[in-house]
């Protein structure tokens, strides 16, 4: 988990004042909300990042902004953060609380990455895969690109499947490229 003691100190605070009010799952969906607002929105970012804009400022603009989208307490949560003058480090704050969510509910991310979109049924089968050999609940993340021509890229935390066309030619470029021609053949 990166970030500094800070941005973990909040996230854990917001974790343990979710559990203790019994609105985890709120607290999760308006975190990925506010994430997701500040993946999509680099003007959102630089606001709260900036040091021009005060203090006042920048409480109504997000209040604007995450009212009617977030529940009271998590707006409240930013608030707090906003008028301790730790603004800019709510990006961090959000990715680590929605971090130590997942581990708490035993929850792994798994990107696939294939030349055509999943269906249905495929999709279904990888699921499964990735379950049996992790045991946990799996969040999974399609991405297409054509590159790898056929096949799949499963990526979960550290580890990799490569079972991609396109890595399975560069390991025959790879053979093809030795030289195994015998001269007094």
């Amino acid at each position: 988990m990166k970030g500094t003691r800070a941005t973990i100190r909040y996230a854990k605070a917001l974790l343990q004042l979710s559990v203790e009010k019994d609105f985890l799952s709120q607290s999760y969906n308006d975190m990925v909300y506010v994430d997701q607002l500040c993946s999509e929105s680099k003007d959102f970012v630089l606001l709260l990042k900036s040091p021009i804009v005060k203090t006042d400022l920048k409480l109504r603009i997000i209040n604007e902004v995450l009212n009617n989208k977030v529940s009271e307490t998590s707006l409240r949560f930013i608030n707090i953060i906003t008028s301790k003058k730790r603004e800019s480090l709510l990006p961090e704050i959000v990715h680590n609380f929605i971090e130590l969510y997942k581990a708490q509910n035993n929850i792994q991310s798994a990107t696939v990455t294939t030349a055509v979109p999943l269906s249905s049924d495929t999709k279904k089968s990888v699921l499964n895969y990735i379950k049996n050999q992790t045991k946990s609940t799996i969040e999974l993340k399609e991405l297409v690109d054509e590159s790898i021509i056929g096949g799949a890229i499963i990526k979960m935390g550290d580890k990799q499947l490569d079972a991609s066309v396109s890595k399975e030619i560069l390991e025959l470029k790879q053979i093809f490229n030795q030289n195994l021609y015998l001269q007094d053949f």
